[in-house]
């Protein structure tokens, strides 16, 4: 079973040439997004393991359940379910650019790609609690995977 990561090159451009294939009229299979609220709201995700958007902390009760989360998603190699609740503040629930959003993200990617490479990753995160760089990148293929896949691509 292939975990995939975007610290592997070849997942990491798999996920790159996926958001340069959509377009301002793909449409969503389920979900309130559309294409250009998606791709910013995975760049605004993205930005968390960059310092970049901070998100509050969580309740213990929550932190547990993120923690057993991010271990089942690991160890079944599931993805993540459809219409989840998420942070509010990478919900983008107003108009955005298709292009400056596709840009944007993938700007952000490699960002994120400079910062693995450096080292420069965050040991933890408020939901999933400690992280490392096998967790990062794990989990944030599986979300941008889970996203690109409610976009058919």
């Amino acid at each position: 079973m292939v975990r995939k990561s975007i610290h592997n090159r070849v997942f990491f451009e798999e996920i790159i040439s996926r958001i340069s294939g959509l377009s301002e009229d793909s449409p969503a299979i389920w979900g309130k997004m559309n294409v250009c609220q998606m791709l910013r709201h995975c760049d605004l995700v993205l930005q968390i393991a960059l310092n970049k958007t901070e998100i509050p902390d969580v309740h213990f009760f929550l932190r547990w359940i993120g923690i057993f989360t991010k271990k089942e998603m690991y160890i079944f190699n599931n993805g993540i379910p459809r219409n989840m609740p998420t942070f509010r503040k990478v919900i983008v629930n107003f108009e955005y650019n298709f292009n400056d959003a596709q840009s944007g993200l993938i700007k952000t990617l490699n960002e994120y790609w400079t910062a693995f490479e450096t080292n420069q990753l965050p040991d933890s995160h408020v939901l999933f609690g400690k992280m490392t760089q096998k967790d990062w990148g794990f989990l944030e293929y599986k979300h941008l995977n889970h996203h690109l896949n409610q976009f058919s691509v």
